[in-house]
């Protein structure tokens, strides 16, 4: 991939670990799919850089992140929205390799062995067996039931969720007010596995009312992005975490013997 010339505001230095998990949050909880009924104020706190303990109170409301946060964080020997640990969970990192195996099998064990049955439990071990991770996708892709639902024969809407709650990748094309055109790969099911299609055009928000996720982006910037929304640009450090991490999940969860969880899980 070509790389965009350097910028003074491009380096990955995201101080704020609360204002980066804001960032990616954000998307979904305006459609109410996670996390407390606060999404305009976060939007907001997120825009305006307004972190502190508002926002990390908003974070913690976060029921299906919060606790790989807190698995992650205990990993790294670092606190839950601790930047390193935040963008581990979102994009993916070395660390994800530290935080696998056991310890998050324990972890899974402890959130959700008493909420499934026994062979929707063993499914959630068979990707740790298979080298899922505490990231993101894992939850997606492993957790939520929509993996399932495609094995089943539901098609269309199964699988724009599960595009659209991933975080992916695209290169900015063009912008025009408060929405960018970006080539990006979508999630394609070829009636076994998941895998990633060719790159198409798309449109995304990058702001609302003046108040934007991402930090500024111009055509040719790599851009982090969830459901319709550009949350970040990319270094390509973190874009080529964000692939490798995708790859991994989307592999361990493909191998898996049994279909998702029937309930979707907060």
């Amino acid at each position: 991939m070509t790389q965009t010339a350097h910028r003074p505001d491009a380096a990955p230095a995201q101080a704020d670990g609360a204002l980066l998990f804001g960032r990616y949050a954000f998307p979904p909880n305006e459609r109410g799919y996670c996390g407390p009924d606060r999404a305009q104020e976060l939007l907001e706190r997120v825009s305006e850089g307004a972190s502190g303990g508002a926002l990390a109170e908003v974070a913690r409301g976060f029921e299906g992140a919060w606790p790989y946060l807190e698995h992650i964080g205990q990993c790294l020997g670092r606190a839950p929205l601790d930047a390193a640990v935040v963008t581990t969970y979102w994009l993916g990192g070395p660390a994800l390799a530290r935080c696998g195996g056991a310890a998050f099998a324990r972890s899974l064990e402890e959130r959700f062995r008493r909420r499934l049955s026994r062979e929707e439990f063993e499914r959630l071990e068979d990707g740790v067996r298979n080298g899922g991770t505490p990231h993101h996708s894992f939850h997606v892709f492993g957790v939520y039931p929509w993996v399932g639902l495609l094995r089943g024969g539901m098609t269309d809407a199964p699988l724009l969720v599960l595009d659209r709650c991933r975080i992916r990748w695209g290169r900015v094309v063009s912008i025009d007010g408060e929405t960018a055109v970006v080539r990006s790969r979508h999630l394609e099911w070829d009636g076994r596995r998941l895998h990633l299609g060719p790159r198409t055009l798309d449109t995304a928000r990058l702001r609302r009312g003046g108040h934007a996720l991402s930090r500024p982006v111009e055509p040719g910037d790599w851009v982090s992005l969830h459901w319709d929304w550009v949350c970040d640009r990319l270094t390509p450090q973190e874009m080529s975490w964000l692939v490798q991490s995708t790859s991994i999940e989307l592999e361990a969860v493909s191998s898996c013997r049994y279909s998702a969880p029937a309930t979707v899980l907060s």
